[in-house]
């Protein structure tokens, strides 16, 4: 029988924090089991498989980091937003490796669960409107989109996994990559000429 209290909540957060101790690919319903002091086949009532839960966990730490990234960006606009925007993702990618990977991988997502969960829409919406007040339109909002997300998760990636080795510092190279995105975001190239969204 279930411990009082177990809810499909519970098991994913305890899923996230091993995510975060173990790595993602590591976990496995036994392990979350051991955790929360009960058999593996008590979880299988709150959560359907692995992968359910895996993508419970993806949309725990989407909204996670949104609302980490909605209160750093708060009241600021241009250079000032994207700064926080940006360390905001950074920070939570720290904390949270393995949450961070689950919001990274192409995981199969109930879409019930996904039709529910504001974390996904809001992270859209913050960061369009982050690039809005650069006054980026479409198709160049959706290339801004990609070329942040490809900045910011290529750069904590090769930093977890220790990519890094110059001497110099990787916050140093960090501070200067946001130098360089706004001062591209300032200056967008237009669009060529037929292209459409």
């Amino acid at each position: 029988m279930a411990r009082a209290g177990l809810t499909a909540q519970r098991v994913t957060v305890a899923g996230a924090e091993l995510a975060d101790e173990v790595g993602l690919d590591q976990v496995t319903m036994s392990q979350v089991a051991r955790r929360l002091g009960v058999r593996d086949a008590s979880l299988y009532t709150h959560v359907r498989s692995l992968e359910d839960l895996r993508g419970r966990i993806a949309l725990l730490a989407a909204d996670e980091k949104t609302i980490r990234i909605a209160e750093a960006t708060s009241g600021r606009a241009g250079k000032d937003a994207l700064v926080a925007f940006a360390d905001a993702w950074r920070e939570y990618a720290h904390q949270h490796p393995g949450r961070y990977a689950a919001t990274q991988t192409g995981i199969r997502i109930d879409p019930d669960l996904a039709a529910t969960a504001a974390g996904p829409r809001r992270a859209v919406e913050l960061t369009y409107g982050m690039l809005r007040g650069y006054g980026l339109t479409e198709p160049d909002l959706t290339d801004a989109v990609r070329l942040l997300r490809s900045t910011f998760h290529g750069f904590v990636a090769l930093e977890a996994a220790g990519g890094f080795a110059h001497e110099r510092s990787p916050q140093q190279s960090w501070v200067r990559a946001l130098d360089a995105l706004h001062t591209l975001l300032e200056h967008w190239p237009p669009s060529r000429e037929g292209e459409s969204a």
